[in-house]
């Protein structure tokens, strides 16, 4: 694997046990890049940035075909409202390119995040290394230790 970035980087200092993909750089979606990769789509996962009233935006990572729920986020996290950025804003509040954001790019930035507790029905899951073009496999228990996340029931199949 030739791609190294801050995220492979940061796994690799930490002895996690991944594996890096590259994919086309251009933005696909988690569905896409299940395909891409050949694996299940609902083990593939994907960062939305969510905004609370008051506070740092909230990530959550969710299966590929399910959109966030905000009313099940917001009670899930004891808020009255969570909102959704434009894909605009939420690349201003990460500093990262939609399709490339990631909660292992953004340790230590302040970000709380919940990964919705599907991804615990897997030992590992896929989800976005960081930049577009780069897909990571890791330990479900890893990511959530890793990132200090929580697991709750926050989306729905759209």
């Amino acid at each position: 694997m030739s791609v190294t970035n801050n995220v492979t980087r940061f796994l690799d200092a930490r002895k996690t046990k991944y594996k890096a993909f590259e994919l086309p750089v251009e933005k696909l979606g988690a569905v896409e890049a299940a395909q891409f990769l050949n694996v299940p789509e609902e083990q593939v996962f994907k960062t939305i940035v969510t905004k609370r009233e008051k506070g740092k935006p909230v990530l959550a990572v969710i299966p590929g075909r399910h959109v966030v729920d905000l009313k099940l986020l917001a009670s899930f996290l004891g808020e009255k409202k969570m909102h959704l950025p434009t894909e605009r804003e939420a690349e201003q509040l990460t500093g990262l390119q939609a399709g490339g954001i990631s909660p292992l790019a953004l340790i230590n930035k302040g970000f709380q995040v919940v990964i919705d507790s599907a991804a615990q029905k897997f030992e590992e899951i896929y989800i976005s290394g960081g930049q577009r073009g780069l897909n990571i496999q890791l330990g479900v228990k890893d990511l959530a230790s890793l990132v200090n996340a929580r697991f709750g029931e926050i989306s729905r199949v759209d």
